[in-house]
C-alpha cells in the first residue's frame, strides 16, 4: 500500500495535491458569520443565488489549466467532488439554522490542515461553508483506505448558533463603528465570533516543520486557537500566535495568513509590504534562527473586475489586491503565483526562485487564490526542526 498523506511545511517538492472548482457556486445570503459587502451585477446587498453561469466557466478554464500546471511537472492532481447539493444549489440546514444556497467547492485549504500523515478537518465559522466538507470526504476516503499510515481526524463539529457571533458586527464594521472602534477591537481580537465553543479557519495556519504559525483572526476565536494549540503541541508540535499590522492599512478583520506570510524556503519568510508582523515573540524567532525575512514587492495589479469575492474583505474595483501575494511552492526553487503580479515575481527571481505564472483573475471572484484554492497532500520530506533556537 502507497504513502500517500505526507505534507509538514510549505515548501518541500510536492507530488500531490488537490485543486478546487467553481462549479455549482452560490452567491450566499446575508449570515452572522460574513456579509455580501460588492455588487455581482445580478445580486445586490442581501441577495442571493447562484453564480452566472458564464463566470463560472471562466474561473473553472483557469483551474483546470492550474491543474494541467502542475501535472507537466509530474505532481499528481486530485479534484474536489462537488456535492450534488451544492451542484444543484439547494439550501442546507441544521436543527439551528438553514441557509438558502452555499458559497463553493473552490478553496479546499481553507477547511483542512495537513499536519505531516494527518488530515484535520477544520471546524469553520461560517454557515454557507458548514458542508464544504462533503467535497473532500470522497478523496479522504480514499487516502485513508489507500494509506496505512494516514489518520484523519475531525475539529469539534460547530453549532453555529445566532449566540455565538457579535450581533451585526459586518454591519457595524462597514457602515457604523469609527476607526478608532475598529482599531480598539481588533487590538482586542474581538471580531465577529464570540467564545461559545472552538472556531477556526485551517488557512490561518502556515506550516515549517515542528513549527506551525497561526493568525488570530476574524475566522478563529481564542477557545479555537486554545483546542489547536492542545491538540498540535501534544504531537510535540509548536504553535506560535503570529499577528500583522493589518488596521494600519484598513484590515481591521484579518483573513486567513496565506495573503500575509510566505515561506517559499527554509530560511526564506516573505510578509505583505504593507503588513509587517507585530509579535515580538515571532521576529525574535525569526532572528534567533538565522531566517531572512522581508516584504514583499508591492503588489501592482489593478483589479478592474466589478465580480468580486462576496466577502466583506473582497476588495473593490479600480485598487490593488493583497490576494497577489497568495503563491504555492512546487519545490525550494519553484513556485506558482500570479501572472498579473510582475514586480513580485521578479523579486522572487531574484531571490533564485522560479515564477510558474498563473492567471487566476476569473477564480478570485469566488473568495481564494493559488494558496486558498489547492491543499498539497504529499510533499518530499519529513518533519524537520527550522527553528532549533526556542
Amino acid at each position: 500500500m502507497a504513502k500517500i498523506v505526507n505534507s509538514w511545511n510549505e515548501w518541500d517538492p510536492l507530488k500531490r495535491v488537490v485543486v478546487g472548482s467553481a462549479e455549482g457556486a452560490g452567491w450566499p445570503a446575508l449570515e452572522p458569520g460574513a456579509q455580501n459587502k460588492n455588487d455581482l451585477g445580478a445580486y445586490r446587498f442581501g441577495e442571493y443565488g447562484p453564480w452566472p453561469a458564464e463566470a463560472v466557466a471562466e474561473a473553472m478554464e483557469q483551474q483546470d489549466e492550474f491543474a494541467r500546471q502542475f501535472e507537466k511537472r509530474g505532481v499528481t492532481v486530485d479534484r474536489v467532488v462537488v456535492h450534488k447539493s451544492m451542484k444543484n444549489g439547494e439550501p442546507v440546514s441544521t436543527p439551528d439554522w438553514s441557509v438558502p444556497i452555499q458559497r463553493n467547492a473552490a478553496n479546499p485549504r481553507d477547511l483542512t490542515l495537513i499536519l505531516g500523515n494527518e488530515i484535520i478537518e477544520a471546524t469553520g465559522t461560517m454557515r454557507q461553508r458548514f458542508y464544504e466538507y462533503l467535497y473532500m470526504r470522497p478523496l479522504f476516503e480514499k487516502y485513508y483506505r489507500e494509506d496505512p499510515d494516514c489518520q484523519w481526524i475531525s475539529a469539534p463539529r460547530p453549532r453555529l448558533t445566532d449566540e455565538g457571533y457579535e450581533p451585526n458586527y459586518w454591519w457595524n464594521l462597514n457602515n457604523v463603528w469609527s476607526v478608532e472602534e475598529k482599531t480598539r477591537r481588533f487590538n482586542e481580537k474581538r471580531w465577529a465570533l464570540k467564545e461559545l465553543e472552538p472556531l477556526w479557519d485551517a488557512a490561518d495556519m502556515i506550516r515549517a516543520g515542528k513549527d506551525v504559525f497561526l493568525q488570530p483572526s476574524s475566522v478563529n476565536n481564542e477557545l479555537g486557537r486554545d483546542w489547536l494549540r492542545r491538540y498540535i503541541t501534544s504531537r510535540g508540535l509548536r504553535l506560535h500566535e503570529c499577528r500583522f499590522d493589518s488596521a494600519a492599512i484598513g484590515h481591521y478583520a484579518p483573513w486567513h495568513i496565506d495573503c500575509s506570510l510566505v515561506f517559499p524556503r527554509p530560511g526564506l519568510a516573505i510578509y505583505l509590504w504593507n503588513k509587517p508582523i507585530t509579535s515580538e515573540k515571532v521576529l525574535d524567532l525569526f532572528k534567533r534562527n538565522d531566517w531572512e525575512l522581508i516584504p514583499c514587492a508591492p503588489m501592482e495589479y489593478i483589479w478592474q473586475d466589478q465580480r468580486t469575492s462576496f466577502m466583506e474583505w473582497g476588495m473593490p474595483s479600480n485598487s490593488t489586491s493583497t490576494a497577489g501575494m497568495n503563491v504555492i511552492s512546487i519545490d525550494p526553487k519553484t513556485i506558482c503565483a500570479d501572472a498579473n503580479e510582475h514586480g513580485y515575481a521578479e523579486q522572487l527571481n531574484k531571490l533564485g526562485i522560479e515564477v510558474v505564472p498563473i492567471q487566476f483573475d476569473k477564480v478570485w471572484r469566488f473568495g481564494g487564490m493559488l494558496h486558498c484554492n489547492t491543499l498539497d497532500i504529499y510533499r518530499e520530506g519529513g518533519c524537520e526542526d527550522y527553528f532549533p533556537n526556542q
